[in-house]
């Protein structure tokens, strides 16, 4: 037997939070599900519900430049949740603390939050929040650029070794976008 205890169902929904959840990895030989169930053990914790999860692999620094971040960011927008999880907020961008503090100041004029797994204090208001988004963000930006300048010197190593950019043990890319037109018959008239 069920009771009513009186109180309006809208009364109830209306103080749980809807989250999104934002996912993201570099390259297609990682998987952004290993991030998922920390954001979900979170949203547990906190009562909220997981409405939506954007996913996808795609660099920050590429082309095309994810366009999940993009969709969660317009669907946010449009009231779908009012919070973007994420795991960490090197995962939202990479390009540094203007570029961060900027995404983050327009999705909270807009009453939406960013909270990160890994960086608990994205939670909390406060006047130094600023200043810790801006560190962190630092962080990520220096961390790529130093992967790239190694993934540059390891690269640099294998082409003075004569191994070429991918080593001598790789069998070389087809170049399937560079296919020369193939000309037949005599043009010397």
């Amino acid at each position: 037997m069920a009771f009513d205890l009186g109180i309006p169902k809208f009364v109830e929904k209306k103080n749980i939070m809807k989250a999104a959840a934002y996912l993201r990895c570099s390259t297609e030989s990682q998987t952004p599900d290993n991030q998922l169930p920390a954001i979900q053990a979170l949203c547990s914790a906190r009562g909220w519900e997981l409405v939506k999860v954007y996913s996808e692999n795609a660099s920050a620094w590429s082309g095309g430049r994810q366009t999940e971040l993009k969709r969660c960011i317009r669907d946010a927008q449009h009231n779908h949740f009012d919070t973007i999880l994420c795991w960490s907020l090197d995962r939202i961008s990479r390009e540094g603390p203007l570029r961060v503090l900027s995404l983050i100041e327009h999705l909270r004029r807009r009453g939406i939050k960013v909270v990160s797994v890994q960086e608990s204090w994205t939670e909390t208001a406060g006047d130094f929040s600023p200043v810790l988004l801006a560190i962190t963000a630092w962080v990520a930006q220096w961390e790529s650029n130093r992967k790239s300048e190694r993934t540059r010197a390891g690269i640099a190593r294998a082409r003075a070794e004569g191994k070429g950019k991918r080593g001598a043990d790789k069998k070389p890319r087809k170049r399937r976008w560079l296919k020369r037109p193939q000309i037949s018959g005599d043009f010397t008239t």
